[in-house]
């Protein structure tokens, strides 16, 4: 990768315009959008949920599962579950930690409580994780999440 600064005095020093140039968007390019995306977003290990009768503020690392069940939220933690109306992409927008992991349309695991994985059905994996929280891999997010772990 290469980078470079072009100073341009139209441009407000407070607010500066980052151009991502390259033959085509690919998991790098968008990794990258994604970090400057959550570049100055607070990461002080917790994130504010809403709940329908109150705003949590849940320890990140405590977060082993995030999974959509019949339109909600269910946030599965090493003290219980949370239930929240947030999107799942927008939950993993805000949380902004690479310990997150994208594992079906529905999920997305904390690799910090990641025990295993096992074989299930047509090439889907089974990852259990701390608290006996099982969750399906699907075929789909398999590569990426062997990437993730360095295999």
């Amino acid at each position: 990768m290469h980078h470079k600064f072009e100073q341009n005095a139209a441009i407000d020093p407070t607010d500066p315009l980052v151009v991502v140039q390259a033959a085509t968007q690919s998991p790098e390019t968008t990794a990258i959008l994604d970090y400057l995306d959550n570049y100055q977003t607070p990461h002080a290990g917790l994130i504010p949920v809403k709940t329908p009768d109150r705003l949590l503020l849940v320890k990140t690392a405590t977060i082993i599962l995030a999974d959509i069940q019949q339109e909600m939220l269910l946030l599965y933690t090493t003290t219980g579950t949370i239930t929240t109306h947030e999107t799942l992409r927008s939950f993993v927008r805000r949380l902004g930690d690479d310990n997150f992991v994208q594992v079906s349309k529905h999920g997305v695991l904390n690799l910090n409580h990641l025990q295993s994985l096992e074989d299930s059905f047509s090439g889907n994996l089974t990852a259990i994780l701390s608290m006996q929280i099982k969750t399906v891999v699907s075929r789909k997010y398999v590569k990426a999440l062997m990437s993730q772990l360095g295999l």
